[in-house]
């Protein structure tokens, strides 16, 4: 039997720095929804939206799913799940992401299914920022829209790769309009109401709605310090701690891939284990120089968050391989991002040679410009080697660990020398026990301490990390300067969110002149093939991975908790 489709189009219009966004509704009977949007320039439509329940703002609905690809010339989504009845009120909101990174949002929408063609509802649109949702499920419902003046343009979506100046796009992270407040969305199911404060900012008709990080409890400070985030590791939380996914290698060629595999993150004993496999493991021998490594992906939680320099496929030949080790790299933006405060983490190195541990933040929107304009704040790096010596003849390895502040107006001109200091453990390494690593945060300063023990302390002073890092003794004119129009902190003085991974390997952190015992760095920096060349040698720097031993776990950064205090109100 052939069902009969009803078809409910309410079409209404925009007028936003994006092209208007048009939402259609099919019901169909005896059961079923269809939502449909036009594309007008769109790389992406959020959907959100419950059936008789209320869904103020930004607020998760029971039924959120991003649609990322095209049926024809328009973005479709459908639940033959669903069942429409007369009478039931659709509550929902929209959020259009542009190619150009702008998003726009469709607020407090609303539909009441009559049973038959129905006329447009008032709708509300808003120009704001969006946070990548979690698992598709079913779609909506159809209006559209009425508004006013366009708001201010929202910059383009990405996060810094590392320690390259690249920036990769796909999975999305964050948003943030030009007047750096903080918005997001929470698009996980039935997690309640968000709290939406109000940019009152000029520049248009229009509100932007924005939306507090679910995870961060900052609003709820009567006193200080004040605890505004807590992740003891009970569980995984991929709610809040997103994979990435990517072969691209930070920017820095390394040698892992990573991917959502327990294999690679998982919690266990309450601590959480980020540990680096062989990429052969999962796919044969025969794979490195023969197979194609495809991270496209087809869902949300699969899809490639970094296409560039082949991130998302790559393809082996006879000495060429594909990126020989798998790994994880989880971050916080979509769910926890702060401004100003402490953060403590307590953690344990992974031992193996040419492993690249780091803890480490990036800004949620990049405010001053692709890395590193916008800043980089490592809080702790290190590298796995047993034997390990610089250019001098000190500790490099285990015993060695790192921190420091990336920030300049290119990548050539980043002063992160100028910002940077090591120590070396007390006694043993940073794999021998769990360390605390300790982020002290503020409108005058930034401190690293390690067990208490303060290993760096940056205080640019009334001139900035303009006048801090001495560029235009450096032939930069102050036309270059990227900060110019924020205060003397910038570019920190805008939010960032945590990022925890293991590296393995590739240009530039293992230096040609450091000294590896008892085998020499089996790649060289500038000779090209770098990951074919550290497979190769394999036989050497394996063994001290010890995979074999405990599940591999000694190869594994492990971290027991991560807490975040606000220190005191925020500065305006």
């Amino acid at each position: 039997m052939c069902a009969k489709n009803i078809v409910v189009v309410l079409s209404a219009l925009i007028v936003t720095a994006l092209s208007a966004i048009q939402v259609e509704i099919t019901a169909k009977q005896p059961k079923g929804i269809q939502f449909s949007i036009p594309d007008a320039g769109y790389s992406m439509v959020g959907l959100h939206y419950s059936i008789n329940k209320p869904l103020a703002g930004v607020a998760a609905g029971d039924y959120n799913v991003d649609i990322r690809t095209k049926s024809g010339n328009s973005f479709v989504y459908e639940d033959a799940s669903v069942t429409l009845n007369p009478g039931d009120k659709v509550n929902y909101w929209v959020l259009t992401i542009a190619t150009s990174g702008e998003g726009v949002q469709l607020l407090d929408q609303s539909f009441t299914y009559s049973g038959a063609t129905t006329t447009a509802a008032t709708a509300k649109p808003t120009t704001a920022a969006h946070v990548t949702t979690k698992q598709p499920v079913p779609t909506l419902a159809t209006v559209l829209a009425t508004t006013a003046k366009p708001h201010n343009n929202i910059p383009s979506l990405g996060d810094n790769t590392g320690n390259t100046g690249t920036v990769h796009t796909g999975s999305l992270g964050s948003l943030g309009d030009s007047e750096n407040t903080n918005t997001g969305t929470n698009t996980n199911t039935n997690t309640g109401t968000v709290t939406q404060p109000q940019n009152t900012a000029s520049g248009g008709g229009t509100t932007v709605m924005v939306a507090a990080d679910p995870y961060n409890k900052e609003s709820t400070c009567t006193s200080y310090p004040c605890l505004i985030f807590e992740d003891n590791f009970d569980k995984l939380d991929t709610k809040l701690w997103e994979h990435e996914i990517t072969a691209g290698g930070g920017g820095n060629w390394e040698f892992q891939y990573y991917t959502n595999n327990r294999s690679n993150a998982y919690v266990k004993d309450g601590k959480l284990f980020i540990k680096p496999t062989l990429t052969t493991d999962r796919f044969g021998s025969e794979f490195l120089e023969h197979g194609t490594l495809n991270l496209w992906g087809a869902n949300p939680t699969d899809t490639c968050t970094g296409p560039q320099f082949w991130g998302c496929e790559r393809t082996g030949m006879p000495g060429q391989v594909v990126n020989p080790i798998q790994s994880a790299r989880l971050r916080s933006s979509r769910y926890f991002n702060f401004k100003y405060g402490r953060l403590e983490v307590e953690a344990k190195m992974p031992t193996g040679d040419w492993l690249w541990p780091a803890i480490w933040l990036l800004p949620r929107w990049n405010t001053y410009g692709i890395w590193p304009a916008s800043g980089e704040i490592d809080i702790v790096e290190s590298r796995g080697n047993l034997h390990y010596k610089d250019d001098k003849g000190q500790p490099a390895g285990l015993e060695s660990m790192g921190s420091t502040l990336h920030f300049g107006p290119f990548v050539e001109a980043n002063q992160w020398p100028k910002a940077h200091a090591s120590t070396t453990a007390e006694s043993g390494t940073f794999a021998d026990s769990f360390h605390k690593y300790q982020l002290d945060w503020d409108d005058q300063s930034i401190r690293f301490t390690v067990d208490g023990k303060e290993i760096l302390n940056v205080k640019p002073g009334g001139g900035g990390f303009w006048e801090f890092g001495d560029f235009e003794a450096t032939g930069k004119s102050k036309w270059d300067n990227p900060w110019a129009a924020g205060g003397h902190m910038a570019p920190f003085d805008q939010e960032f969110y945590i990022i925890m991974n293991v590296a393995v390997g590739g240009v530039g952190f293992f230096p040609d002149n450091f000294v590896n015992s008892p085998y020499p760095k089996p790649w060289n920096d500038h000779a090209g093939h770098a990951a074919t060349a550290f497979w190769n040698a394999r036989n050497n720097w394996l063994p001290t991975w010890n995979l074999d031993k405990d599940n591999g776990e000694g190869a594994a950064m492990q971290v027991n908790y991560i807490k975040v205090w606000k220190m005191g109100p925020t500065p305006p």
